[in-house]
């Protein structure tokens, strides 16, 4: 009897990833293999017309007047505080409780990171806490629009404002999100965007972009990512090769005029997720009233996070752990970091965050499954 119980339970545990790519290529097949089917045709395998196209169309996207096309998020970054000036001797505001490379950005221009405390509902940047990290070597500040909600952006740029400091959103979260009826990437002096293949809107491999009004800006990206070249074998100043692949912006083509309809999904699966685990002992995602949470991440705090990873594991729900180490705690941080002080919310939340399963494609019985689980591992404690 035992063995049947055992071979009852084994079937009855669904496998469900954090993110199902797979899915989603299905869904898109046809369109997919005939846009990059009609690349190989045309065999303009980089600048070409479709990259042209996908700027306009995710400027327009935006609500911005240019978008440049770039081999990756943290390309997009360097380039973009390389366009505005900033390098040695400069410091940038950002957080730490995000992807590290804000802090590569930063060092590989020759900059020093200046790390903030993030508000522990949003978990983006506290705009409370910014002006206290100013100096007279500020330069920047980079706002992070983390797991998919904008950081609050207004009073960032009031104190900005104030200092002369040039503000870039890291929207490579955020795709599609909105703050006070704007578009993020047209809420501070530039935006950057990440399409790796997980995000929101992602390419198959590798691709990022910058988002600007500023015409100036606009015209040093483009030159810094193509070896600094306005025109080809005539070089202007020191770039790098940086240009987005013309095969993803096919894709990224395609897939953009699904963005809208995919973060609709992402809003209903959370929805689903905050109704059926209000009464778990979770701290759930809070959404402010001025903007919209396009959900890249589903991320919950709990005092016993790795125990519950463990336990979603064993019942076959993939879970991530972002981030458990902050930048200003990495090893390759220690430079700047020694004497900074504690940021105790970053800390607190690096400590408890559990990513649960979030993608469009998921469906209800798949959202009361992984529910089910968590409610099982509460009723245990």
């Amino acid at each position: 009897m035992r063995g049947v119980e055992v071979k009852a339970l084994a079937q009855s545990v669904m496998q469900i990833p954090l993110v199902d790519l797979k899915t989603q290529y299905q869904l898109l097949k046809s369109e997919i293999l005939a846009a990059v089917a009609a690349v190989f045709e045309d065999m303009q395998l980089f600048l070409g017309p479709n990259v042209r196209a996908f700027e306009e169309e995710f400027a327009a996207y935006c609500g911005a007047k240019h978008c440049i096309g770039v081999s990756s998020g943290t390309d997009a970054l360097i380039l973009a505080l390389r366009a505005a000036g900033v390098g040695p001797g400069d410091e940038v505001i950002t957080v730490s409780y995000t992807f590290f490379a804000d802090v590569e950005a930063i060092v590989l221009v020759g900059a020093r990171p200046v790390f903030v405390d993030i508000e522990p509902d949003t978990y983006c940047l506290d705009p409370a806490a910014l002006e206290a990290r100013i100096t007279p070597r500020t330069r920047a500040v980079i706002p992070v629009h983390l797991c998919g909600q904008p950081a609050d952006m207004a009073p960032i740029r009031a104190v900005a404002r104030r200092y002369g400091l040039f503000v870039l959103e890291d929207a490579c979260q955020a795709h599609g999100a909105w703050y006070r009826g704007q578009r993020v990437g047209t809420l501070g002096d530039a935006a950057c965007f990440s399409f790796y293949c997980s995000k929101n809107l992602g390419a198959y491999g590798e691709g990022g972009a910058v988002v600007t009004n500023d015409d100036e800006l606009a015209a040093a990206v483009r030159r810094l990512r193509d070896h600094g070249s306005d025109r080809r074998y005539e070089h202007v100043t020191i770039g790098t090769n940086a240009r987005l692949d013309e095969l993803q912006a096919a894709v990224l083509r395609v897939k953009l005029r699904y963005l809208d309809t995919w973060n609709q999904q992402r809003a209903a699966v959370a929805a689903a997720y905050q109704a059926a685990l209000a009464d778990c002992g979770l701290v759930l995602p809070a959404v402010r009233p001025d903007r919209t949470h396009v959900y890249h991440l589903y991320l919950v705090q709990s005092p016993h996070r790795d125990a519950l990873a463990a336990h979603l594991a064993a019942c076959g729900v993939a879970t991530g752990i972002h981030y458990p180490i902050p930048a200003h705690l990495q090893p390759a941080a220690r430079p700047w970091c020694a004497e900074m002080g504690p940021l105790p919310v970053t800390e607190q939340l690096a400590a408890r965050a559990l990513s649960l399963p979030m993608y469009p494609e998921l469906t209800a019985e798949q959202i009361a499954y992984v529910a089910d689980c968590v409610r099982a591992f509460a009723a245990s404690r």
